[in-house]
């Protein structure tokens, strides 16, 4: 119970340290903190609009947060999620419209396993490889297979063959059966959808049951925290770094799937907002662990969606929801050095109180 504690306390302590910081500076810029984070909080939560473009702008990130998370618990950093995003959301429209005649419920399955599956062969194959047999740093090798991904993304649009004739850079839609209904577009005037919705939470309990209720889970986890002990007990340490980044890409590709079959519905340029960045944050922030991914993920959501009504309602720059995002992490990754300084001012401030005493 502690440990759980102390688990859900620190993310949420960095997180209003965060808040409390930013309002000193929104009040440094002239303008009213309560104001600004009142038009904030409606602008994401306010009615049922606010509630879906929410919900449906956190769905990539928790999907991307997911696959970070169980890279970081293996004791990997991918950094590339965003191109893994943009790959398997290539691959999956060009499935979506390319095959015609199969049953809906088909060709969505068809269009999202071969986005989880572009993604974990983009995200761990050669990452993998090189870090299991070369010692290479995943680091380096998923940021920069990132911008190649991004910039094969953009060539298929952009004079590629992806390109629709007589538009702007994108590609053609994807059929109608493959498209995720939006719930009750009525009442919350949003793209919002509960297949979406499901699939995320789906894929947040999977990736929960695979780390703490599996075998290679557990292996996965030993890795991550020391891999000379875990090659002494006999694990195969270059096997699980490999699975380990397939993994990480797989959701990452599940993302891309799931945002081009429920909201985009086609490839256009410009369509990623930075979901495989922002959603390292989200992980940090979660403390790696799957269901925090679900709250963490909501929480950046209602920055996005909050963030544009705080900018015309308040005025004020949208840059502030990246200054916000700034001080979580630090305040994140301070968390483990503030107890130790408090403990070293005790034991300074008792010794000094033993030395007058005596």
């Amino acid at each position: 119970m502690k440990a759980l504690r102390s688990t859900i306390l620190g993310p949420v302590v960095a997180t209003l340290l965060a808040i409390i910081i930013g309002g000193i500076l929104v009040s440094a810029m002239g303008y009213n903190p309560f104001v600004v984070y009142g038009s904030l909080v409606s602008g994401a939560f306010g009615n049922a609009a606010s509630l879906g473009n929410t919900i449906t702008a956190s769905i990539p990130l928790i999907l991307c947060g997911l696959g970070i998370a169980i890279a970081f618990q293996s004791g990997l950093f991918n950094i590339g999620a965003d191109g893994q995003y943009w790959v398997s959301a290539s691959a999956s429209v060009w499935v979506g419209y390319h095959f015609t005649g199969l049953p809906g419920w088909l060709h969505i399955i068809f269009c999202l396993v071969v986005g989880m599956l572009v993604g974990a062969i983009w995200g761990g194959i050669i990452p993998g490889l090189t870090r299991a047999y070369v010692g290479s740093s995943e680091v380096i090798t998923t940021m920069m297979l990132s911008y190649i991904g991004i910039l094969l993304a953009r060539y298929l649009i952009e004079g590629g063959p992806m390109q629709q004739k007589g538009f702007n850079p994108e590609s053609p839609e994807i059929a109608q059966n493959t498209q995720l209904p939006y719930f009750n577009q009525t009442l919350m005037q949003s793209q919002l959808s509960l297949v979406a919705v499901a699939i995320t939470i789906l894929a947040a309990v999977a990736a929960w049951f695979l780390l703490y209720k599996t075998t290679t889970g557990y292996q996965l986890r030993a890795v991550g925290f020391n891999q000379r002990a875990a090659r002494y007990a006999g694990m195969r340490v270059t096997l699980f770094t490999i699975i380990a980044l397939c993994l990480s890409g797989l959701f990452a590709g599940l993302a891309g799937a799931v945002q081009m079959l429920g909201v985009d519905h086609r490839l256009l340029d410009g369509f990623s907002s930075n979901y495989g960045y922002t959603a390292i944050v989200v992980s940090l922030l979660a403390r790696n662990n799957p269901f925090g991914v679900l709250l963490a993920g909501l929480f950046f959501g209602a920055l996005t969606t909050g963030g544009q009504n705080m900018q015309i309602v308040s005025n004020v720059p949208a840059a502030l929801t990246d200054v916000l995002q700034g001080l979580i992490i630090f305040f994140v990754a301070c968390e483990r050095i503030v107890p130790q300084i408090i403990q070293w001012y005790r034991r300074r401030r008792s010794t000094r109180s033993s030395v007058a005493a005596s």
